[in-house]
């Protein structure tokens, strides 16, 4: 230390140390930069700053060196060019809002939607201006005929997360870009893995990272994934004004995770696969809800354009069972926990009452519908977990 610096007091060496880390340093983990301000060298430098620059570092609410890296590295498993995080999914899904639409325009979502983007979509109805129309998910090409000359953004959900209906997403696509309209998917089933949305036309991906990419029930966050940089550069100036940002260490933590999120979401697949073809025939259960059978809606665009499912699917239970006796069933399960999302380690189940959540198409089944999520037990475990809950049907 020169002599200038062994002359400050202690508090001011503290804060302004000599040393830096060794450079050559390197190890498997993604380092972890955490930051609010972000100094600059001189003022000319500062005042050169373009928001429009990914490449500036401007101030740690927009970005860190590691919010960067997991951005691109999400880039690359989706096959998208931007990235933007946000603390949630369902910010991820109002950054969309909030990017593209204003009032007086019109959007389109679908039916099988995540219910919080209902919700979202029925809010700005009701208190911004905006028109908000639910379609049927099958709806396919015939999605042209409710397109609008006021209609900015049409959702898509590929599969839908608790009915699994599979739309066909090249032919929602082909229509509005004839339009001149954006379209955004909830793509959290596949987690970019299984299916990839730009490929059949999507300009945005939206994912909830709290789930495979996560995986471990543990951290909440989102992103917002595109081609287009036209598009990303509205969802980036609505996020600058929300004010939204990410922790650098719960980056981190989807870092860490990233590198097992194929081969889980595989077992994840395998399990789920397993218990669906033995549940499918119980006398218990009216319907299988799960893409990769055929007699479930939207199953030949599944085989088309999906490489997997995951650990996600649905049941409905005979008409004769009650919804107390289904609540029954829930609760008696042991390893199964009781509670929404999925992509973690632990099994988890939910009762559903369908009804409530469809105003554009027809519900076809009367029972009650349950869906599981299939974790990392093992999956004769989960069978014969599942075995003596059914057993307290009778």
């Amino acid at each position: 230390m020169n002599k200038t610096d062994s002359s400050r007091a202690l508090q001011t060496r503290i804060l302004h140390p000599e040393g830096e880390i060794t450079p050559g340093f390197e190890s498997f983990a993604a380092p972890v930069t955490r930051a609010s301000t972000v100094v600059f060298p001189d003022l000319a430098t500062l005042r050169a700053l373009d928001w429009r620059d990914d490449a500036q570092w401007r101030y740690g609410l927009h970005a860190t060196p590691t919010s960067a890296m997991l951005a691109g590295r999400l880039a690359a498993i989706e096959g998208g060019e931007h990235v933007l995080l946000q603390p949630s999914g369902l910010s991820a899904i109002s950054n969309v809002y909030f990017g593209l639409v204003k009032a007086g325009d019109d959007v389109l979502i679908p039916d099988n939607a995540y219910s919080p983007n209902r919700e979202h979509g029925d809010w700005l109805a009701r208190d911004f201006g905006v028109t908000a129309r639910y379609y049927d998910p099958l709806i396919g090409a015939g999605i042209a005929s409710l397109i609008q000359p006021n209609t900015r953004l049409i959702w898509i959900e590929a599969p839908g997360s608790v009915t699994m209906e599979v739309p066909d997403v090249r032919a929602i696509t082909a229509a509005a870009r004839a339009r001149n309209v954006v379209t955004a998917i909830d793509n959290t089933y596949s987690a970019g893995l299984a299916f990839k949305p730009f490929e059949h036309g999507v300009d945005i991906s939206v994912q909830a990272l709290t789930k495979y990419q996560s995986g471990g029930s543990d951290v909440l966050m989102g992103a917002t994934i595109t081609r287009e940089r036209d598009v990303y550069l509205k969802l980036k100036q609505a996020r600058m004004r929300l004010g939204i940002g990410v922790s650098a260490d719960d980056c981190s933590l989807v870092l860490r995770a990233l590198p097992s999120m194929k081969a889980r979401f595989e077992a994840h697949d395998r399990s789920a696969l397993a218990l669906a073809s033995w549940l499918k025939t119980r006398g218990e259960i009216a319907a299988m809800l799960h893409p990769a059978f055929e007699d479930c809606p939207g199953h030949a665009e599944f085989k088309r354009d999906f490489t997997g499912a995951g650990g996600l699917f649905s049941v409905v239970f005979q008409e004769r069972y009650s919804p107390e006796q289904i609540d029954t069933f829930c609760e008696s399960l042991e390893l199964f926990a009781l509670g929404w999302s999925w992509g973690g380690a632990h099994s988890l189940v939910m009762p559903y009452h369908i009804d409530s959540m469809r105003t554009a198409s027809r519900w076809p089944h009367r029972g009650t519908l349950v869906r599981f999520y299939v974790g990392l037990e093992d999956e004769a475990d989960l069978r014969a977990d599942i075995e003596q809950a059914l057993a307290k049907l009778a």
